[in-house]
C-alpha cells in the first residue's frame, strides 16, 4: 500500500512538473499544491477505502470458513452418537414386539367382543332414524323447490 501511495504522489508530480514546464504563463505555485495536495488526498481516501472493503470481505470470507469446519467438525462428532441410537432403538422395538403383539392378541378377543354387541344396536339404532332423515331430506327438499319458485326468474 505504501508504494501504490508514493508511485501515486511520483506520478502526480511528473504529471504536474511536465504541464509546468510546457506552459507559457507562470502559474500560482501554491494553487498548483492545492490541487496536488486534494488529489493526493482523495487518493488516499480512496485507496484506505479500498483496503478496507478488501479487509472487510477477507474477515467475512474466515467467518464462514470457520462456520462451515464447524458445522462440518459438529456433524462428525455426531454422526456416531446418532447411529449409536439407530442401533438401540431397533434393539429396542426388537425387544418390545413380542410384548406388543401380545397384548394385540389380548385385546383382539375384548374388541371382537365389544364390536359384536354394539353392531346390532348401532343397526337398530340406523333402522329407526333413517325413516326420520329420509323424511327431514324430502322435507328440505320441498322447501327448496318452493323458495326457487318463488325467485323471479333470472
Amino acid at each position: 500500500m505504501k508504494f501504490s501511495l508514493v508511485a501515486a504522489v511520483v506520478l502526480v508530480l511528473a504529471v504536474a512538473h511536465g504541464t509546468q514546464a510546457g506552459s507559457l504563463v507562470k502559474r500560482d505555485a501554491e494553487s498548483d499544491m492545492d490541487k496536488i495536495t486534494r488529489l493526493i488526498n482523495d487518493m488516499s481516501a480512496s485507496i484506505t477505502s479500498a483496503t478496507q472493503d478488501m479487509v472487510e470481505k477477507v474477515k467475512t470470507m474466515e467467518v464462514a470458513n470457520q462456520a462451515q469446519t464447524y458445522m462440518e467438525d459438529s456433524r462428525a462428532k455426531i454422526q456416531p452418537l446418532v447411529e449409536k441410537v439407530q442401533a438401540e432403538a431397533a434393539k429396542l422395538q426388537e425387544q418390545v414386539k413380542p410384548f406388543i403383539t401380545n397384548i394385540e392378541d389380548q385385546i383382539r378377543p375384548m374388541t371382537d367382543n365389544f364390536n359384536a354387541q354394539v353392531r346390532p344396536l348401532t343397526d337398530n339404532f340406523h333402522a329407526q332414524v333413517k325413516p326420520l332423515t329420509d323424511m327431514m331430506e324430502k322435507f328440505f327438499q320441498q322447501v327448496m323447490d318452493q323458495t326457487k319458485a318463488l325467485m323471479p326468474p333470472q
